[in-house]
């Protein structure tokens, strides 16, 4: 009769570390990677902690950082949005022929134009029950069509003399423009998610969507947010894209869909929704930027830096997976 208890106690005591321990490593996994990988970078490269280094990291990892914040609230309600590429190319071709008229007009109707492409998708989506991956995809045919449609199948040059590309150019305090809305964008989507019951709505969609419409949830509203929020972000980078590259291109964005979703998973956001972090989203922005640039520094070709951040995501999807199993077994 003695032995039961002990043998009980040995099976479970066990089980708890271990769950902390993948807990831990599912949260904060990406943190840890990016903290060594910038002293490695530092030790190996010349240059690669200088400010004008960080600078540039962080200018061109704030159109992708922008997407996936959307994506980030999508996916934690369980769907996915396949149109954020197209929907930034798209809003480029408008920003950069709106930009005669100045930046707050053509900024405002690329956002706009995003912030219409997620209600639609959304709207779809709740309205008809239609798979967020079908929809979205449909919608990343349409949007890249109508971008080459407005541009004539040609990149549209920005007005400089509009002041748009002042944008991508100038900042505040040595910080430019596009970090200052990743900033920005990422500290309003933390205070969402964390305080408000917008946040709480989409994490628990994400959980257990039944239960959320049983417990009187507004799931069609908030999924209608959700996508809103993932276009008009997608269609702000897109805005950024064409102030950096003095271009409107109906053809750029290809793949950034994908760049969002593992910067996303990456950050430890569960694909099956329901669990999820802004902060670790930026964490993931940020590692697979650094990995970006220490490529660049070793001089390798863009399809081989294609080929190590595929691997590489598919071992922290693998990774996420097994560390999920864990600590479901362990509860």
């Amino acid at each position: 009769m003695a032995t039961i208890p002990s043998s009980t106690a040995g099976s479970a005591t066990p089980a708890a570390p271990e769950a902390r321990i993948g807990s831990m490593l599912q949260r904060q996994g990406a943190l840890i990677a990016l903290v060594v990988l910038t002293c490695i970078g530092a030790l190996r490269y010349n240059g690669f902690i200088s400010t004008y280094n960080i600078v540039e990291l962080l200018r061109y990892n704030a159109m992708f950082g922008l997407i996936a914040l959307g994506m980030t609230f999508v996916i934690m309600t369980g769907g996915i949005d396949l149109s954020v590429g197209a929907v930034a190319a798209l809003a480029s071709v408008i920003a950069a022929l709106l930009s005669p008229y100045g930046a707050t007009v053509a900024v405002g109707a690329a956002v706009g134009t995003g912030l219409l492409i997620g209600l639609f998708n959304g709207w779809v989506i709740t309205r008809f029950n239609i798979a967020p991956f079908i929809t979205t995809l449909a919608m990343l045919l349409g949007a890249r069509g109508a971008a080459l449609l407005l541009a004539k199948n040609a990149a549209v040059s920005v007005d400089t003399a509009g002041g748009y590309v002042e944008i991508g150019l100038n900042g505040v305090l040595g910080i430019p423009f596009p970090v200052i809305m990743l900033l920005v964008a990422y500290v309003l989507g933390s205070i969402v998610l964390n305080y408000t019951r917008f946040g709480r709505h989409v994490l628990a969609i994400g959980g257990n969507e039944d239960a959320a419409r049983l417990m009187g949830l507004p799931v069609d509203r908030i999924k209608l947010g959700v996508y809103a929020l993932s276009g008009g972000l997608a269609a702000l980078a897109g805005a950024i894209l064409a102030a950096l590259t003095y271009t409107g291109i109906p053809t750029e964005g290809l793949g950034w869909e994908l760049t969002a979703i593992a910067a996303v998973v990456v950050g430890g956001t569960l694909l099956t929704g329901g669990i999820g972090s802004v902060g670790t989203t930026f964490v993931g922005v940020l590692l697979l930027g650094l990995i970006i640039n220490m490529l660049s520094f070793e001089n390798l070709s863009a399809y081989w830096q294609s080929v190590i951040r595929g691997v590489f995501l598919l071992l922290v999807v693998v990774l996420q997976n097994q560390l999920s199993g864990k600590r479901k077994a362990a509860a």
